[in-house]
């Protein structure tokens, strides 16, 4: 969608732009929010991220609950890793993105790609769909005796090479039935995968597809 399409919100506070935390509506979702720590592709917390929260419009936030609601029976739940995205963050990402002295995460999260093609091979964006609340990253954990852990699905969470596409040559038999299974669940309440990212969803249609948000997480 063109940057010039989309409009930022003059909203200052969550409840302002109608964002609402997931806990609220789903509290045993999990949720390890990279951005707001240092564990990520930038090695620092990243602009706009003042708390490890998932916020989500609405709409959004209710059917995400849904799918882990229909995870729930099978031992299996829903593991977030990042929801709406402030335009504030987004701009960040672009700043270090343009930075070639800065590679201290090369290693964990782009160790085949040279740093000066993550913006136009776009694993980076200028302009995100995160910022107009209705998209999430995330995975599937399965949960017993009160532990979580991750299904295997084939490489990490943000990581810059072609076999995170969702359908990429390589997985084996376990890594490509996982993510089948998370987008069967996506699917199956209105959510659209990103092809190039197994981790990334977004509900459609969006609620507010010409706006975004710079809102802070707090």
């Amino acid at each position: 969608m063109a940057a010039d399409r989309v409009r930022v919100s003059p909203a200052t506070t969550a409840a302002q732009a109608e964002l609402v935390d997931i806990t609220t509506v789903a509290p045993d979702v999990q949720l390890e929010i990279r951005y707001a720590g240092a564990h990520n592709f930038t090695g620092r917390p990243v602009a706009g991220y003042q708390a490890p929260k998932c916020l989500l419009l609405a709409p959004v936030a209710r059917a995400l609950a849904r799918v882990q609601a229909g995870l729930r029976g099978q031992g299996l739940g829903l593991k977030v890793f990042d929801c709406y995205r402030p335009v504030r963050a987004v701009q960040d990402f672009v700043r270090w993105a343009g930075d070639p002295d800065d590679q201290a995460m090369k290693a964990e999260f782009y160790p085949g790609l040279d740093k000066a093609r993550i913006i136009p091979d776009g694993y980076v964006a200028e302009v995100s769909g995160h910022s107009r609340g209705a998209t999430v990253d995330l995975t599937l954990v399965r949960c017993a005796q009160g532990r979580c852990t991750e299904l295997d699905m084939g490489t990490p969470f943000d990581f810059f090479d072609p076999r995170a596409h969702t359908e990429a040559p390589g997985l084996n038999a376990d890594q490509r039935a996982n993510r089948r299974l998370l987008l069967q669940a996506m699917r199956s309440e209105g959510f659209a995968n990103y092809p190039s990212e197994w981790w990334h969803y977004t509900l459609r249609p969006e609620p507010t597809p010409r706006t975004a948000y710079d809102v802070p997480i707090r």
